[in-house]
């Protein structure tokens, strides 16, 4: 019995449903990375989405990820914990073997990785940055679509009113923000308090990655969470000022690190958050068995695109549930 081998690499470019608006700039498509690894019969595929404020592309993780296979030999997932460095092109191959070792072994992935059979999960649905107007449009539209958590993107300068608005158009949603880096220069725990007096839950990311300083000694309101800051298990040491830590696939190089990451991250005391960035079902799905038993869960990355693929998650009763096309 021999190892799985790569067959292929690819970009693929999916349109997103209107625009897709954050305080570094709107999206209007995202290119999400293919990969297929087959052996012994089975074939197995990834699905990864490059961190562009990494500068990754996805041209370049595609070929990060030929690179890696044409010098590798078989493929083993956990030899390419230690051989590829953490990121998107990691990130789509593990999720392949993955996908490969569940096909070979008969059993779903989440069984394969000594996780409970998951359950449907009710996921944040992202809210544009926008006028205050807009906001509250898009939030009233949210809620009559059946979702119960909002995730409020933010830039900094006019927020409040924002989420003032949010909460006039989705006044019983929950609500969590994404400062994006974006409050450098504010009031840190000003800001927060005004935030949480109209009932935001927790601020992701306030500061910019490096600048985590700026929290130490801080009280706010509501717990923030590192974002930007938190990659993999090896920023766990710095971000003792951040109560709750979002772990993101892409971020992390896959489902492996992601699961160790969240492990860690609990027994440190961390509060866990699981996100995404935009890209198919085939991506996201992973990081359902990741965001099982989280207390924010954020996997609307295929929700916001114009189509998905065949065998797609679906957003059902106000919950997301599990497709068919992975694991």
């Amino acid at each position: 019995m021999s190892g799985p081998h790569l067959v292929s690499a690819l970009v693929e470019r999916w349109p997103v449903a209107g625009a897709f608006t954050i305080a570094r700039g709107a999206k209007t498509h995202v290119d999400v990375i293919v990969c297929t690894v087959a052996g012994d019969g089975c074939e197995g595929r990834g699905e990864g989405t490059a961190i562009y404020y990494h500068g990754e592309t996805a041209e370049g993780c595609a070929q990060a990820i030929r690179d890696y296979a044409a010098s590798a030999g078989p493929l083993d997932r956990l030899r390419l914990q230690a051989e590829m460095p953490r990121g998107a092109a990691r990130n789509a191959l593990d999720c392949a073997l993955w996908d490969w070792e569940s096909k070979r072994a008969g059993q779903p992935v989440w069984a394969l990785a000594g996780l409970d059979r998951p359950v449907p999960l009710p996921t944040a649905f992202t809210i544009s940055v926008a006028d205050p107007a807009r906001m509250e449009e898009d939030a009233r539209a949210a809620c009559s679509r059946g979702f119960r958590l909002l995730k409020c993107k933010l830039m900094g300068e006019g927020d409040v009113a924002r989420i003032a608005a949010v909460r006039e158009g989705a006044p019983d949603a929950r609500l969590i923000v994404d400062a994006n880096e974006s409050w450098d220069e504010l009031d840190l725990v000003a800001q927060a308090r005004s935030l949480a007096d109209l009932g935001v839950e927790m601020i992701e990311q306030p500061v910019r990655h490096g600048h985590e300083a700026r929290l130490a000694g801080l009280s706010p309101p509501v717990p923030f969470c590192a974002d930007e800051s938190c990659q993999d298990r090896a920023d766990l040491p710095q971000l003792a000022d951040f109560p709750a830590i979002n772990i993101k696939l892409d971020k992390a190089g896959g489902l492996t690190e992601a699961l160790a990451l969240r492990a860690e991250g609990q027994a440190r005391g961390h509060r866990i958050m699981v996100g995404c960035m935009l890209g198919t079902s085939l991506g996201i799905a992973p990081a359902f068995l990741a965001a099982q038993g989280a207390e924010w869960v954020d996997l609307d990355g295929a929700l916001l695109l114009a189509e998905d693929r065949p065998g797609a998650l679906v957003m059902r009763d106000g919950l997301l549930w599990p497709g068919s096309l992975w694991g």
